[in-house]
């Protein structure tokens, strides 16, 4: 075998001449085929983080709540009150969407639901954030994109609602980047105790390994590799790279090993996700400081004559490693037996640190686990800032009339409701979606452990392809704002940055400085970053897509009577501005969606402001003063204040007045300012909010009232209004009528 391995064999693995040194050095001797396919895979972008693990560093990950750290196991864990604690985490799916939508898609919300219960919890809601190229139009790339959006949505809906995981909410945005290379952000929580928390350590020197799961075909094969390249015109041809998922087989494998952990009987627990059979092996192994063997022979397979090379780089889904607790085996095998699922005793924990595998009792592979798990090369690479975005002469762009824009804005599919792909998930089952999707966040009862979560992902990736680190900064705040309108405090992070090419220095300038601005975001806002998913190569022929740091968050909500919703409630009810009526247009929805420009500097954070409206809306929220809440963003307060009136319940108008104004109408109303949020509430609430604004040293402009059917803006003496069954026609039906 040694003879086989040649340069072209080298680099068409993904590794370098250097590279392919150290893997002599580290075994003594030239690697077989297999090994060669084994560290390929572990030492690709998708499993070692070679180019980005010194930039997550930079990422704050303690904290009073923090029960297991980012980077310990499959999925970080925080406490939660009484005893309860919830793992979540977010995964890209994204190359394996690019070639095959339906089940890259699926098989990116299995995968994301096996971390989260491989930590023991029970899994008890999704949400998911997803980028497109643009869908409107009938042009040959407008037709693509709506074939992977229509694949995409399909495949997400398929998996969860088999499974019945509800997916509650998320983000989705369109934009010209993303032409041929979607992404697709998959997010998981689930719930367990403190004492419940299982570990994915090899633990246990002489402990059974036992494989459990859908037998291992030929489907996924080198699927990490194939994540850690630019997508590219031929990538067609890696269909094979694609898994095939069953949810079906999927549930049965999360009850069973639910209850297989609650038996005591495990030692240790590994999903095999990316690298398949390869990284169970040796991160357990590693985790663990032992070794583990394994014989392919006792693997059930679902094809025949499949080789020792394709068994352990397949990355079939719906499969784990158990290490067992010596003495359990046949309480495993029952329960194995009982959920109706293939299962295997395939090897043994031993002492020598090496991940040793077998075929038919012939050593295949034998790697010191440690060094094929941990010690990949790393990688500081080149970082050149690139020219400045242009400087923005607003004056000099025309400006448009606010009636017809507001409408146009609305059919936006970045702004446009997404019921049309909400309808196609299950987000009632389990019962527990309290704020169902299509607000500021989801809010979910757990039942289990009595408690209010709230949750959401986001990311505006024009602020951070005009400023990375400023659009970073944004994402966290956004965020938080979101959860803090829904009546949430944030508890914690999990992030998904997602970049091009990084031997691009471009592309790794981007990269740095969007981790930079997360890292100092999450500090300030005091909520860790308990894990994540870096996802680069995100390339097709025509470039590379915008940086795109999403940023998902998760909440708690003390008592229910403070969870609020971004609709107006009732006629009569005084409506708010805190934050100010802002000024900043550069990289706004108006410049792209209404004159084509993805232009100037984005809008600045400032800290100080966004904790302090934070604390003022939270205040006021739970003093039962806040009817609804709903911050400005995509669109500005013009959007704000129709998504108030259309999203809700009911469908109600507003009476706003504005007042004298020098500026431009489209400024006034379509500005992105951070920081700001639009609220309602009771009009006998009044001196107590300007007393509580006054403390916290913020603009507090009271607007108008809701009611009525039409949504009237005045702007000094001039008065633009629209009926509210326009609005709501413009955005509800806007995709539905993009893909029909």
């Amino acid at each position: 075998m040694t003879g086989a391995i040649s340069p072209d064999l080298i680099h068409s693995h993904g590794l370098t001449d250097e590279e392919y040194l150290r893997i002599k050095s580290i075994l003594g001797r030239d690697p077989n085929i297999t090994e060669l396919g084994v560290f390929s895979v572990m030492w690709s972008e998708h499993c070692s983080y070679k180019n980005t693990k010194i930039e997550l560093r930079k990422f704050p990950t303690t904290g009073p709540s923090i029960l297991v750290r980012a980077g310990e196991e499959n999925a970080g864990v925080i406490d939660i009150g009484d005893g309860w604690a919830i793992a979540f985490k977010m995964e890209s799916h994204n190359h394996p969407s690019a070639v095959e939508p339906f089940q890259g898609a699926a098989t990116g919300v299995g995968g994301i639901i096996r971390d989260i219960f491989t930590m023991g919890a029970r899994p008890v809601f999704l949400l998911n954030s997803l980028r497109f190229g643009p869908i409107k139009g009938n042009s040959a790339v407008a037709r693509q994109n709506r074939r992977l959006f229509r694949g995409v949505v399909a495949g997400i809906a398929h998996y969860g609602n088999c499974i019945g995981v509800p997916t509650i909410g998320g983000e989705v945005a369109f934009d010209e980047s993303y032409n041929g290379n979607p992404l697709v952000n998959v997010f998981c929580l689930g719930v367990l105790r403190h004492d419940q928390i299982a570990r994915g350590a090899a633990a246990g020197v002489g402990n059974p390994v036992f494989y459990v799961g859908s037998e291992t075909g030929r489907d996924g094969l080198a699927g990490a590799s194939f994540a850690s390249r630019d997508l590219s015109d031929e990538s067609k041809k890696d269909r094979p790279a694609v898994q095939v998922g069953d949810p079906f087989k999927g549930k049965l494998l999360l009850e069973a090993c639910l209850e297989l952990l609650a038996s005591g009987a495990v030692a240790g627990i590994q999903d095999m996700g990316a690298a398949g059979l390869t990284c169970s092996t040796c991160e357990t192994a590693s985790r663990g400081g032992t070794g583990v063997e394994i014989d392919l022979a006792h693997i059930p397979k679902r094809e025949p004559g499949m080789t020792p090379y394709e068994v352990l780089l397949s990355e079939s889904q719906e499969r784990m490693l158990i290490i067992v607790r010596r003495g359990e085996e046949n309480r495993v095998k029952e329960i194995f037996e009982k959920w109706d699922l293939p299962y295997a005793e395939a090897g043994r924990v031993t002492a020598d640190g090496m991940m040793r595998v077998l075929d038919h009792g012939k050593i295949e592979v034998e790697i010191p686990a440690k060094e094929l798990a941990e010690e990949a090369p790393i990688y500081q690479r080149e970082a050149v800032t690139p020219p400045p975005a242009d400087w923005l002469r607003f004056d000099q762009i025309a400006e448009a009339g606010a009636r017809e824009s507001l409408l146009r804005l609305l059919s936006d599919p970045t702004v446009a409701s997404k019921n049309w792909i909400y309808r196609q998930y299950d987000h009632t089952v389990r019962a527990g979606t309290v704020v169902p999707p299509g607000s500021d966040a989801a809010v979910f009862f757990v039942r289990e452990a009595g408690k209010f979560l709230a949750a959401t992902c986001d990311c505006n990736s024009a602020y951070c392809k005009l400023d990375p680190r400023e659009g970073a900064k944004i994402a966290v705040a956004e965020a938080a704002r979101n959860l803090i309108c829904s009546g949430a405090i944030p508890l914690a992070v999990t992030d998904n940055l997602n970049f091009g090419n990084p031997y691009r220095p471009e592309n790794f300038w981007q990269l740095r400085e969007s981790v930079e601005g997360l890292a100092e975001a999450c500090r300030r806002f005091n909520t860790p970053v308990v894990g994540g998913n870096v996802s680069l190569y995100n390339e097709s022929p025509t470039g590379s897509v915008d940086p795109t740091p999403t940023v998902g968050m998760v909440g708690l909500i003390e008592k229910e009577r403070w969870i609020t919703r971004q609709g107006f409630q009732q006629e009569d009810d005084l409506i708010w501005l805190v934050g100010g009526l802002g000024d900043e247009m550069g990289g706004s929805l108006y410049l792209r969606s209404i004159h084509g420009l993805k232009i100037g500097i984005p809008p600045r954070l400032h800290y100080d402001k966004a904790l302090a409206v934070h604390q003022f809306l939270i205040e006021a929220i739970r003093s039962g003063w806040v009817q609804s809440a709903h911050d400005c963003s995509d669109g500005g307060l013009a959007v704000a204040l129709a998504e108030s009136c259309i999203s809700g319940e009911v469908k109600i108008g507003a009476r706003i007045s504005i007042g004298a104004h020098g500026g431009r109408t489209d400024e006034l109303l379509f500005n992105e300012s951070q920081s700001r949020i639009l609220f309602s509430s009771r009009p006998d609430s009044k001196a107590e909010l300007r007393l509580l604004a006054d403390r916290h040293k913020i603009d507090l402009i009271e607007l108008g009232q809701v009611g009525g059917h039409k949504l009237e803006v005045t702007v000094g003496e001039r008065v633009i209004g629209w009926d509210v069954d326009q609005l709501f026609d413009s955005w509800y039906f806007s995709i539905e009528r993009s893909i029909a």
